[in-house]
């Protein structure tokens, strides 16, 4: 089978050495790149470098092998583009039309998915110009991944910093796929909240009540939602997993602060999915130092008080109107008839039911579902990655949304 083709437009930022990572992981995952740096990039990584990793020549000039009309053909020719990093200047040239050197040149031809990961200091992202031209941007059906927070140049810290290679790949890899069948970005201009992992209600310093969920269900939700164009909300409950690129993730550990970081969030969301595994009891009391073992004698009981149902909270009182929420049952035995009283219970739009165990679901790569529709519709999900029952979730919520 052929390649796909995909071009790699490096624009003039610090950040420019991490594309170098960017560029391996999609080379050696098959994919044939063509890096397109800017005359600024080279002054961070050269010329010789791109082209070594790419197998490419690296040119910024339309004059450069005029014959083969390079600032037409290669964006022709493709099957996506990613710009990372991109840096404001770069989204202003985009969003602008302007078409000053090879890459600016290739945007304007490219007929494919593009997709930019902006690199810069907190003020220049906040500006209203830059964020007027991510949402032009998008508007126009470009994926503009939202940038992640820390280390900036320097001693500044801040929302800016150019996301992980490893997860721009993951971004571009669900790009490509969903590309093919023609709704890459069938989420641009919507607002979504993802909950994921397992809440932990803690009994002292040192214990907690927990559950074994591992959060991948959830982030593949919000990598997929990313691919296809939406700005995401990730609230992660004791999650492990790095933080999907374009996520904004939320932090937080009980199911009382989930509930709070969740209605918040869904404030302005066109839609909400509840993966996360939240604990339906809590302990009626904390014990301010760890509960010791005495000699002899039994433990004393654990009170439980209920924690808040979250999922009916936002079910009931949506915060918008055509607001879609999804619900998740993780089911032990009598999947189908528990999952049907739950759907009729939450009164949410969709609930994706599973059966789940020790050794099924949690902590794995791969999931099968059954998602169940008020009106009796069922839609089955075949054993498979978990992205493939994440998009399948996104394919129902684009559909009411629509």
């Amino acid at each position: 089978m052929d390649k796909p083709n995909v071009v790699l437009g490096v624009s003039g930022g610090i950040a420019a050495y991490k594309a170098c990572e960017l560029l391996r992981r999609l080379t050696e995952s098959g994919h044939d790149v063509r890096v397109v740096p800017t005359a600024s990039a080279l002054h961070f990584v050269g010329e010789a470098t791109w082209s070594a990793l790419s197998g490419h020549p690296a040119g910024t000039e339309v004059w450069e092998s005029v014959h083969e009309v390079p600032h037409v053909r290669i964006g022709q020719r493709a099957d996506l583009v990613v710009v990372a990093p991109a840096t404001a200047d770069m989204l202003a040239k985009a969003a602008h039309g302007l078409a000053d050197d090879l890459l600016t040149n290739t945007l304007l031809t490219a007929r494919c998915p593009v997709v930019f990961a902006p690199a810069m200091h907190t003020e220049m992202w906040e500006n209203a110009a830059t964020q007027e031209n991510v949402a032009t941007l998008r508007r126009r059906g470009a994926i503009v991944i939202e940038p992640a927070v820390g280390r900036l140049t320097g001693v500044d810290t801040g929302k800016g910093r150019l996301p992980e290679p490893g997860e721009i790949f993951e971004v571009c890899r669900r790009v490509l796929a969903r590309g093919a069948e023609g709704a890459a970005a069938d989420l641009a201009g919507r607002h979504v909240v993802v909950s994921a992992g397992g809440t932990r209600e803690p009994l002292d310093p040192v214990r907690y009540l927990g559950n074994r969920s591992s959060g991948k269900q959830g982030y593949a939700l919000a990598r997929t939602a990313v691919a296809r164009g939406a700005r995401v909300t990730l609230v992660a409950a004791n999650s492990e997993l790095p933080d999907p690129a374009g996520a904004d993730v939320v932090h937080v550990g009980t199911a009382v602060q989930l509930r709070e970081a969740v209605l918040k969030a869904a404030a302005d969301a066109d839609a909400v999915v509840m993966a996360a595994a939240v604990a339906d009891f809590r302990p009626a009391h904390y014990a301010e130092g760890k509960i010791k073992k005495r000699d002899g004698a039994e433990p004393e009981p654990v009170a439980l008080v209920r924690n808040p149902d979250v999922l009916a909270e936002l079910s009931a009182e949506r915060a918008r109107p055509g607001q879609v929420v999804v619900g998740f049952a993780a089911e032990t035995d009598h999947v189908l008839e528990n999952g049907r009283a739950k759907l009729a219970r939450k009164g949410c739009d969709l609930l994706v039911v599973n059966e789940v165990g020790e050794r099924r679901t949690f902590g794995s790569e791969t999931n099968e579902a059954v998602v169940l529709a008020p009106d009796g519709t069922e839609t089955p999900v075949p054993y498979g990655p978990k992205e493939a029952l994440a998009d399948t979730v996104w394919d129902l919520v684009a559909r009411r949304l629509a």
